[in-house]
Parts: C-alpha cells; structure tokens; sequence
C-alpha cells in the first residue's frame, strides 16, 4: 500500500480506488468509477428509456441488473407490459434480468451478487442495503444510473464519514432494527444529509451480514449517502453460504483511520424500539407505549426479510394464534427465502399461526396492496411510516423489529417482546439454498432481441435549454420535510403510470393539493417554495420529471435531501436555497417570481436575488452549484448534455469513465 494511502477509513479506501475526477474532501464533487448498477421496475423502464436514448448498445459496467419487485400487482395490462419490456431491453443490452417473484432487489443483490469493496448505483433509495457486505451502494436517480450504465461516472459532493462505533453486545429481544432506530432517534433524518456512516467496534463482530444490511438500509431514512459494514469473517461467512467465497475480499478502516465525526451507541443498553407515526426518527421505548390496539401487522420488506428474520417470526409463531383483531402479513424477501422456510417447515408454522403469506415483492411498504383499516394501528418492519404511504390517509403506522411485530400480532396491542420470555435464535445456515433459475442473463446475440413496448410506454419527455428569464406563479408553498410521496405518490393507482409522464404528471402533489396539476398548467409552470429537507425519502425521479413535464421551472427551499436535489438539476429544473431561512416566510402561494439575466446569476457562485413581483421586495439565494452541474442546468438536464458530449465525442467513443482499479484486496486488522 503505497504510502499516502495509509491511515483511511473504509469509505475513503473505495473511493479513492474508483476515483474519476475531483478531489475526495468532504464538500468538494467527485466523480467515481460505478462497477455495478441496479433498477427495479417503478424506476427501470424510465432508466432504460434514457439508456436507449443515450444510443450505447451495451452496458459499460461489470454488472447491471434491472429486477422486477414493486409493481406486482397486474390488475390492467400497464405492470405486465412494462416488465416485457424490461426484460427484452435487458436482453439487449447486457443486462441480467431478475424475474417477478424472485425477490425484492436489495434482498437478492445482497444474496448474489453484493461483492465488498465495489461500488454499486442503483435507482432505489434502499440501494445503500448492499454496504452491510462492505461495498460501497449509493441510491440515486434513474438518469443518474442511465449514465452509469453508459460507462459515466457518478458524480456527488463528497460526503463527510461519520464513524458509529458500537459498543457491547445487544441483549436479548434486541436487534439489529433498534441499532438503527436508535441512529434515528439521535441523529433524526436530516442528520446523515452529506455524509457516510461507517459502522466500527467491537459491537460489529457480533451481527450477521443481514442483520448488518438492515442498518445499512434503513441509513437512507437519515438522508446518508450510503452506510457501510467492514468485510469481516462473518461477512465470509455469509458470501460462502451464498456459494459466492471467491468474491470475498477482507476489507476494513486502517488503524488510527480519521472520521469528521463520531457517534457511539452502547449495545448493551438498548433496549426495543419503535418509530411512531408519521415519521422513522419520531422513536420511543415499546415498553413505554400502553395499552395501544394494534389492527395490522406486516413483517418483510427490503429492511427485514431475510431467512434470519423469517426464521424469528416462525419460531415465535410456532404452536401460537394470531389475535382475533389482527390482520398478519409476511413476505419473504426473496425467492430463496421463500424456498428455504418451505423446506424447514417454517413456512407452515406460519401459516398455521393465521399469518397471510405475500409473494416475494415490496407489496405493503410502496403501498402496493394491504391498506390498513380506517385510522388503525399497523405495525410494520419497514423502513417507512410517512402519512399516506400504506394507502390509508389516517392510519397510524409503526416501525419495529420483526419480534416487536410478532408480539403484537400475538397480543393485539403493541407489546414489549421481552414480556414473551425466552427469546428464539436463528443460526446461519451452512449453505443456503441456490437456484438461480430466476435470474435471466442477456442475450447472446442482441441483434436477434426486439424491445417490446406497450402502449403505455410514452417517449420520454426533453426538457428545453434554459431561457434567459426565469418566472411565474408560486405554485405551492409546502412545510418542512416535505418526501417524494408527497410529490409523487406511489401506489396501485400510480405506479402502473409510471412510464406515462402525462398521465403520471396528473398526481403530482396529489397528497397535498389535488389541484397542483391543473393550476400548473393553467400558469405556463412556476416555482414551488419549500422548507428543512425538500424531498426526503425515495429516489423517484419521477418526483422532479413529471413536474418537469407540468413546468416546473425552480424550487426554493431551506433545504434539500441529496438524491432530490440532484434529480431536479437532472431533469433541468434550478435548485434554489434561501440565504436566510427566515425568507422563506416573506413568500406566499400565488406570488409571481422573477429572476432576470439567468444565465449570468448561474455562473456565479456567490448569492443573488429573486424578485417577488407581489410585493415589491426580493430575497436572496443560493444555487451551489458546481461547473458541471451548471452546463446541465443551462442544457435544460442531463440527457440533453450527455448527447452534447457525445455528439463532441470522437466517432464511435461515447462519453465514459476511464477504468478504475477494484479495491485491493488486503488483510483485516
């Protein structure tokens, strides 16, 4: 190891070995090298759509995989289409292609094909779960992973490493989804906006890659860019289980390694958390929560589905009833899962407890079916409680470990899951099952695949280059951590649209105000005025696209979440944060914005004002944009200066990262 590489933390290991361009210090942009891509279907066909465009006829990467897992449900013909589309376009292009009910996709990338030191992009907010195996697994918008595909690098400000040493030992009825609730509890979810958390300690030793991924997973509900596990023997431990041990490499922080900041959390004093209603930090004591009437109960999602956790739920289950009250449900989070508790028997004592058995998809957590009863209480081992997400506007959703679940379902009230006794154990086994069969690889001969395209598919909305004037109407004026379902709500209803942009578009803000479409387009376009963490949540770029398509022109907010900040200048649409965040209330819904000489304002990097019409008066902002996001602003996105780069290009040599070396492989100390 040379010299000036020694002293790292793990995050700066795996980027400095796939940089591309920029300078790793925390602020400044990156670009790194991606060796792996994923999509699912609510963000696939819009990212393959964009791949197409970009004319590359195959894929740059050392692996893509587009899988099919959130839209199931195939009540019209839109859903089965698209995923005849999805499988065709992958054929085509170099693309493996994981089939309907293989399994949610973080589930199965962690199974398959998660390889430490790597870096992975994927159009899912949830991507980060691979860090749990030590690669390095960043959410981003579909575009963004169009790009990558493509054999561009990706590009983001380099975040800040926040170490979280753990200490000690969970005790029993504790587990890994208290960790992080416990990290949400302390740090909120604006907390890890601009960072990486690196989980060390002593504490690490003791969990289980799965239960390391349900961390890293549910990091993206605190804004982080991606959270990260070291590769360790039980990392080893879990790639030989999976027949994957060649792809293991020993990777951890050197000693003495430095971080921007710390965070310690004592395992040994945890006890069972829960997230209350409406929002993943809003954490408390299950103990201290009495005499609540539980109405539904789901276990699985891409947070807690694994065998180890499917297993919990079953021996818990074994010989017991669900409570008469209580409506049960329980996904295996993928195919080999599903596969294994049938074979062991698990899956019997579930069923015969009265739980309903979800076939392997993301179902209940986007609000794909399972809709709880009117104001009732639903206990979920999700990742996600946001008001209106399950379906049902006035439910009141929890968050909790798979034990806290299991223990209500049992009681019909929301109970502490030490009041049960012995707590079970799961071991992991020594090989788990393999077949494969679900996962198609691409063509051999691509010029023999036809894309097939339904009639919902729609051609892909362009942005025009920026003009020299910027103004219209405040559109909507919206509070605080305001998330991309209230943007762009997903959904049975929704999510079959999602290759339609005009017909998707006509959601937009739908949750907020049902109007927002309509007056829209009356306006010409205009602005939306927002406050803390403006589009937190998932990684939908159809939450800045199809506003794109409705006019929206700029945003000004507080303060942005990462990946919607970056879909925005993706898709053309100025990113804009007020100086003082007191401005923010000088501005009303139905005031006319102006910002003159735009192409002037954009270059500079310093403050300048936007002019309220309405009143007279103006407030300044802030653009914080870099040179290169600045060329895609003014080209009107991403796709229009990508093709611009291409046309410069040399004939035949699209735009594409140099080669960066993998992470070396070395010893753990």
């Amino acid at each position: 190891m040379p010299e000036s590489a020694k002293r790292l933390n793990l995050v700066q290991k795996i980027i400095q070995a796939h940089l591309v361009s920029g300078n790793p210090v925390a602020g400044e942009e990156v670009g790194i090298k991606i060796d792996q891509t994923l999509t699912q279907d609510a963000t696939g066909t819009m990212a393959y759509l964009q791949f197409e465009a970009m004319g590359i006829p195959t894929v740059q990467t050392q692996l893509s995989v587009s899988y099919v897992d959130h839209n199931m449900l195939q009540t019209g013909f839109e859903n089965a289409d698209d995923h005849r589309y999805l499988q065709s376009v992958a054929a085509k292009h170099g693309i493996y292609f994981s089939r309907p009910g293989n399994g949610i996709c973080h589930q199965v990338h962690l199974e398959r094909f998660a390889v430490p030191g790597m870096t992975l992009l994927g159009s899912d907010s949830h991507t980060p779960t691979c860090g749990g195996l030590g690669e390095l697994s960043i959410g981003a918008g579909g575009l963004d992973v169009a790009v990558a595909m493509g054999g561009g690098p990706f590009y983001m400000t380099m975040p800040k490493v926040l170490r979280v040493e753990l200490k000690g030992k969970l005790q029993p009825w504790v587990t890994a989804k208290d960790i992080i609730l416990e990290v949400l509890r302390r740090l909120t979810v604006k907390g890890g906006v601009s960072k990486i958390l690196e989980y060390t300690g002593q504490g690490v030793k003791s969990l289980s890659a799965t239960e390391r991924a349900t961390i890293t997973n549910m990091g993206a509900e605190l804004g982080a860019t991606t959270s990260i596990f070291p590769s360790d023997e039980n990392t080893r431990e879990y790639m030989k289980a999976q027949g994957r041990g060649k792809d293991w490499t020993p990777l951890t922080a050197d000693p003495g390694a430095t971080y921007d900041e710390e965070l310690i959390i004592d395992l040994n004093k945890l006890e069972p958390l829960i997230a209350q209603p409406h929002s993943p930090d809003n954490v408390i004591e299950v103990s201290k929560l009495k005499n609540v009437d539980v109405q539904q109960v789901c276990v699985g999602s891409c947070t807690n589905s694994s065998y180890r956790d499917l297993m919990a739920v079953a021996k818990m289950l074994k010989g017991r009833h669900i409570h008469p009250s209580v409506s049960m449900t329980v996904t295996p989070g993928s195919k080999q899962v599903f596969e294994m508790i049938a074979q062991n028997g698990a899956l019997t004592d579930i069923i015969a407890s009265g739980a309903r058995i979800i076939e392997s998809a993301c179902g209940p957590c986007i609000g794909m079916g399972q809709a709880p009863p009117s104001g009732g209480v639903s206990i979920r081992s999700f990742n996600r409680n946001f008001e209106g997400r399950s379906g049902t506007r006035d439910a009141k959703v929890y968050l909790a470990s798979p034990e806290a679940c299991v223990a209500c379902a049992l009681t019909g009230k929301i109970t502490d899951p030490r009041t049960l006794g012995k707590p079970v154990k799961v071991e992991v086994p020594e090989k788990f099952t393999l077949d494969d069969d679900g996962i198609i690889p691409p063509a051999k001969d691509p010029k023999k695949v036809e894309v097939l395209r339904g009639p919902n598919i729609k051609p892909l909305p362009i942005k025009e280059p920026l003009g020299e004037t910027l103004e219209g109407e405040v559109l909507l004026k919206v509070a605080d951590n305001v998330t991309t379902d209230h943007i762009m709500p997903a959904g049975s209803k929704v999510l079959p649209l999602r290759s339609n942009i005009p017909a998707i578009s006509e959601f937009v803000f739908n949750i907020i105000d049902p109007t927002f479409p309509k007056r829209a387009k009356e306006a010409g376009g205009g602005f939306v005025v927002g406050g803390e963490n403006y589009g937190q949540g998932s990684s939908r770029e159809h939450a800045a696209l199809a506003p794109m398509y409705l006019g929206l022109k700029a945003v000004l907010v507080k303060s942005f979440a990462r990946i919607h900040r970056a879909n925005l200048i993706n898709f053309g649409i100025l990113p804009l944060t007020f100086v003082q965040a007191s401005d923010y209330d000088s501005i009303s819904q139905g005031d006319k914005l102006e910002i003159p000489d735009l192409k002037q304002v954009i270059k500079v990097d310093h403050p300048f004002p936007v002019k309220d019409l309405a009143t007279g008066k103006s407030v300044q902002v802030v653009h914080s944009l870099t040179d290169r996001q600045k060329e895609i602003i003014m080209a009107g996105g991403l796709l229009n200066w990508t093709k611009l780069k291409n046309a410069a290009a040399p004939a035949g040599k699209p735009v594409a990262a140099p080669k960066a070396k993998p992470a070396k492989k070395e010893k753990v100390k």
